[in-house]
């Protein structure tokens, strides 16, 4: 199981560490999670710093589908620090683009303390 997440409720954050390669049914479980969990408005931290995909254009559209419905919710997104290695952002970047046009602060690092201590800046109300 290449991705690990963890819900801290207390601190509203949502944590997922890829380790492995990841797939495209992996990616839409951790989102099952996430949406039943009802964590969306929670803080986000996704450390793709260790990860390795062989995700292919239809993955990657069936993920930034997805990814574009919980933007249209009524649900207000919490903050997203995304850690990726320069070398992945051009394979992600249309799913990142989607993340991106959510109404939510995000930002993309390549340095996992840096995206902590941005994240650690957005603390969020409950």
């Amino acid at each position: 199981m290449p991705l690990h997440w963890s819900i801290n409720s207390a601190e509203r954050l949502f944590e997922v560490v890829c380790d492995g390669l990841v797939d495209a049914p992996e990616v839409h479980k951790m989102l099952d999670v996430l949406v039943g969990s009802e964590a969306l408005g929670y803080r986000k931290l996704f450390d793709g710093s260790r990860a390795d995909t062989r995700l292919g254009p239809q993955d990657i559209l069936s993920i930034g589908v997805r990814l574009r419905s919980l933007h249209a919710d009524s649900v207000a997104l919490g903050p997203l620090a995304v850690v990726i290695p320069d070398s992945k952002y051009e394979l992600l970047a249309r799913v990142l683009g989607i993340l991106a046009a959510g109404r939510r602060p995000m930002r993309i690092f390549n340095d996992i303390r840096k995206a902590r201590v941005w994240l650690d800046s957005q603390m969020c109300g409950g």
